[in-house]
C-alpha cells in the first residue's frame, strides 16, 4: 500500500508530465522556468499571486525576475494550465486546480478558500448570452468574512 507521500509524489510527476506535454501542445518550449513557476504554483495551499510565486521560484532559480513569473503565470492561463481567480481591487491571484471547484475570498485578510459544490458545476447559460457568445468558462466566487476573521471580530469585542 502507497503511503500519502508516494502518492503525491506520483501526483506531482503526472502533473508535470501533463504540463509539458500541454506546453508542446501549445507550442511552448519547456524551459526550466516555467516548469519551477508551475510546480510553485501546484503546490501552494493557497492562491498565489505573483509575488508569492516569485519569492518560491528564486529560492530554486535566483536569477528570475519577477516580470518572468508573472509572464509565466498570464501564460499558464492562457494555454489552461491554470487559472486566475476572479475578484476585484488585488493583485491577480492563480490557482493551478484544473479540478471543478468554486471561490470564497475573505475580504478581510484577503484568503482564497476552494470548494465544491456540485450544483455550480451545471449553472444554466442564459438563452440570451448563448447566442451571442461562446462560453468558455463559468465559475462561481464568493466574497465574504472568513471563520478567522469571525473569531477575531467576536473576540475584539469582547
Amino acid at each position: 500500500m502507497l503511503n500519502s507521500s508516494s502518492r503525491n509524489s506520483g501526483q506531482l510527476k503526472e502533473k508535470m508530465d501533463a504540463f509539458r506535454m500541454r506546453c508542446r501542445a501549445a507550442g511552448l518550449k519547456v524551459t526550466p522556468q516555467r516548469m519551477a513557476v508551475y510546480k510553485v504554483l501546484i503546490e501552494s495551499k493557497q492562491h498565489p499571486a505573483a509575488e508569492m510565486v516569485f519569492r518560491k521560484v528564486r529560492e530554486a532559480i535566483p536569477g528570475i525576475s519577477l516580470d518572468t513569473v508573472n509572464r509565466t503565470l498570464l501564460t499558464l492561463n492562457e494555454i489552461g494550465a491554470a487559472f486566475v481567480v476572479e475578484g476585484s481591487g488585488d493583485a491577480k491571484r492563480f490557482d493551478g486546480n484544473l479540478e471543478s471547484h468554486q471561490h470564497f475570498k475573505c475580504i478581510k485578510c484577503k484568503r482564497i478558500v476552494d470548494f465544491h459544490h456540485e450544483p455550480f458545476d451545471n449553472i444554466e447559460v442564459p438563452a440570451g448570452i448563448k447566442k451571442k457568445f461562446t462560453v468558455l468558462r463559468k465559475t462561481v466566487y464568493f466574497e465574504g468574512i472568513c471563520d478567522s476573521c469571525l473569531k477575531k471580530t467576536s473576540a475584539d469585542s469582547v
